[in-house]
């Protein structure tokens, strides 16, 4: 599992590269959940992620409460259509904007 941070004008662009799950779904919390501040643009590339546990699914949740409560935006790249089918079924693609590139992720945060 990789977490690469970096800034592109105004917004954090999280890229994780790796599976997330009950093993790597804490990492992602601890890099991700400090980014997370009052109006703060937040993409998370997720373009290099296969595989998503529940442990996942749940992080993404909280994430998005936070970022809520914070009224933060936050924005998803790059998902793969399986995991994409299982947001669906969830109800979890209600929460997030999902974009197919980064330029796509960062043209709407603008």
């Amino acid at each position: 599992m990789d977490i690469n941070v970096k800034t592109v004008d105004e917004v954090t662009v999280v890229e994780i590269v790796g599976d997330i799950d009950g093993k790597t779904a804490m990492d992602v919390q601890e890099r991700v959940s400090p980014l997370v501040h009052p109006s703060s643009k937040i993409l998370l590339d997720m373009s290099q992620v296969g595989y998503m546990s529940s442990a996942g699914l749940r992080l993404l949740l909280s994430i998005y409460r936070q970022a809520s409560a914070n009224k933060a935006s936050i924005v998803l790249v790059g998902v793969n259509q399986e995991l994409q089918d299982t947001m669906s079924a969830t109800g979890f693609l209600r929460f997030f904007t999902i974009h197919d590139t980064v330029e796509a992720g960062l043209a709407g945060l603008q």
